[in-house]
């Protein structure tokens, strides 16, 4: 009998494709895993973009973990929904968003919520809209530290607006934020160096507010490329994501996180158009798609394919003269980036002891739930 590997579903011809799938066990390996980074685990806020799940928030919750990062409402009120204790929106509410986010916090009094800003008529505008509410909102002072997206600037500037914005009634001022995306060397030295740079002005800042006699601010910073930095780093909150599910573009990139792969795309061969080429159901609907062709996913169980062409519903490979591969073969697919492949699904099917056992929603996938 040939080696069954980790992923193998013994019942997989019940599963119409393609399909998401996630194995449980190495979920909670990698939530096991991602504390042990950390010396104590209330250094640890993920973010949930990544999963978008009920399930896997409920297993971080049973971990130990209490606080958590998001980007939309929806990701937010999944949250809670879910009795998260402390959930921080990584984005500046304007327009109706704002409107949604005062509606989410008086929906879910369980859950203490903040959001960002990054400048003085956004504060305003929160301070205003939550004493229209009777709400304190907790806010933190979004910093641009090279990404080039949003935040202001860590400098004087930055103090001086932190400093006014303590004595505004209707937000209270927590922390600094600052988000490191663009820092993504696969050479952890050269990573490292790049990240005490750009958190060098951070601390500066930090310590600039502190001199003044407030409080020294909460600092929540980075991603998963520089998660095993900052997890060394002082009074940092972490903000991973991706361990959760990993892919194949970041167990390339940074091997130094042994998180598991935990979350695949069945798919199956559905039509052999010469003696070369055969057809996937894998297109542009099923996959991220923002990589290059070969970057997009790798078939665990069929590592030779070489892609040629992709588009809504199908993906071309070429697996050589004299291959078997046969119409309706069943192939494993590990997503490149798995955030936005997770956004492309209902829900993943649970597969445990090589069996289907259930399904968790992807809830927060959509753009609103409730609110």
């Amino acid at each position: 009998m040939a080696k069954q590997e980790w992923y193998t579903i013994n019942d997989v011809d019940q599963l119409d494709t393609p399909v998401l799938v996630v194995y449980p066990d190495r979920v909670k390996y990698n939530i096991d895993l991602v504390k042990t980074f950390v010396y104590d685990v209330s250094r640890l806020r993920p973010h949930v973009k990544t999963h978008k799940s009920p399930d896997v928030t409920k297993l971080m919750l049973q971990g130990g973990i209490i606080k958590f990062k998001c980007a939309t409402i929806a990701e937010a009120e999944m949250l809670g929904m879910c009795k998260a204790p402390d959930v921080l929106l990584a984005y500046q509410p304007a327009g109706p968003k704002l409107d949604r986010f005062i509606k989410l916090i008086k929906t879910y009094p369980d859950t203490s919520y903040s959001c960002l800003f990054d400048n003085i008529t956004t504060a305003k505008t929160i301070a205003e809209q939550a004493l229209k509410n009777n709400l304190h909102i907790s806010v933190f002072l979004d910093l641009n530290v090279g990404m080039n997206r949003t935040g202001t600037v860590p400098d004087k500037e930055a103090l001086e607006l932190y400093t006014t914005c303590l004595s505004i009634n209707g937000i209270k001022l927590v922390g600094l934020h600052a988000y490191d995306g663009h820092i993504h060397d696969g050479d952890i030295i050269v990573r490292g160096k790049r990240l005490n740079e750009a958190m060098k002005p951070v601390y500066n800042l930090s310590k600039a507010i502190m001199v003044k006699g407030y409080t020294e601010p909460v600092i929540i910073a980075g991603g998963s490329p520089t998660f095993p930095l900052l997890a060394d780093m002082e009074r940092i909150e972490c903000s991973p994501g991706t361990f959760a599910y990993w892919d194949r573009g970041y167990q390339l990139a940074f091997e130094e996180q042994e998180f598991q792969t935990a979350a695949l795309i069945i798919a199956r061969v559905i039509s052999l158009p010469d003696d070369t080429k055969i057809c996937i159901d894998v297109g542009h609907k099923s996959v991220s798609a923002e990589n290059e062709l070969a970057k997009r996913i790798y078939f665990l169980n069929a590592p030779e394919l070489v892609f040629t062409g992709q588009s809504e519903e199908h993906l071309v490979a070429d697996a050589g003269k004299d291959h078997q591969y046969k119409v309706g073969d069943v192939l494993y697919g590990l997503p490149y980036h798995i955030c936005p492949t997770i956004a492309l699904y209902e829900c993943a099917i649970t597969i445990e002891d090589k069996q289907v056992t259930g399904s968790w929603k992807n809830i927060a996938r959509d753009r609103k739930i409730t609110i």
